[in-house]
């Protein structure tokens, strides 16, 4: 092996054992998430259904249940992982900041660090707005259809039709709303990244502002259950967040005229 062989691989073994302990430091901070979440999985699931217990109210016989011995258990173990997913993110984000960072210049470290700070907080403001704006109201829309008093059909004959959602569903239908919302609000980190990089710019997003509204709509209708509630619920915080996309990218040029005004200056 020439010696140049051998420097070359040099630092590709250093970085994959970088790689390595950054995994390592990342896998250790999921799995000690993963078991502090176990341990309160029951409280978190309570916490998940109280908007389903409040849309109940005093219903009698309102319960969840499961058909399955070994469905709880599963659930449980649902549970622990995404809230263990959630709290250890800023560590594993920080892992691969460590990882990626001596790569970048300077100017291009204080870009990007901003967006990876925001990325928990929009996801989390995502989860709030679905936990405490869109499941009340869309709990309550579905549970408007029971026929709790037993009223008679149209042929007289009297059917209780009465909700008893079952606990596995009820949690991937929350998860799934829960992401698509978190997800959703990711819109302005990832507009403003392309604008940054020059890929989108703020007036060719505010001329395709009619294409989004259209968008925004499509997209709640395929990441939301089949009522208007979700989808209006989903759509206007997304078109809202477009528009302050546009604004973020507007800045982001007016910063880069700037910057090459004072290089045209010099």
């Amino acid at each position: 092996m020439s010696g140049a062989e051998s420097e070359d691989k040099a630092p590709l073994l250093e970085h994959l054992i970088e790689l390595r302990r950054r995994l390592l430091w990342s896998l250790a901070a999921l799995l000690i998430a993963f078991l502090g979440s176990w341990a309160v999985a029951a409280e978190i699931f309570n916490f998940l259904a109280q908007p389903l217990a409040d849309a109940f109210g005093d219903q009698e016989g309102a319960q969840l249940i499961y058909t399955s011995l070994p469905e709880k258990f599963f659930v449980n173990i649902k549970i622990a992982f995404y809230t263990a997913l959630f709290i250890a993110f800023p560590i594993i984000a920080n892992q691969i900041w460590k990882f990626v960072a001596p790569g970048l210049y300077k100017n291009e470290r204080g870009a990007f660090l901003p967006y990876l700070a925001a990325t928990p907080i929009l996801f989390f403001l995502g989860g709030a707005v679905v936990y405490f704006g869109i499941f009340p109201l869309a709990w309550k829309f579905f549970l408007g259809y029971q026929n709790v008093a037993g009223d008679p059909n149209a042929a007289g004959v009297v059917i209780e039709t009465v909700a008893m959602p079952k606990v596995s569903e009820y949690l991937s239908l929350v998860i799934t709303l829960i992401f698509a919302f978190g997800l959703f609000f990711q819109m302005p980190v990832v507009l403003t990244l392309l604008a940054h990089a020059g890929i989108v710019s703020a007036d060719g997003l505010a001329k395709k502002r009619k294409y989004a509204v259209v968008a925004m709509f499509g997209l709640a209708a395929v990441l939301t259950p089949p009522d208007v509630i979700s989808q209006i619920g989903l759509a206007v915080p997304g078109l809202l967040l477009y528009e302050i996309s546009i604004l973020l990218a507007r800045r982001i040029e007016r910063k880069r005229e700037s910057y090459f005004d004072d290089d045209d200056d010099d």
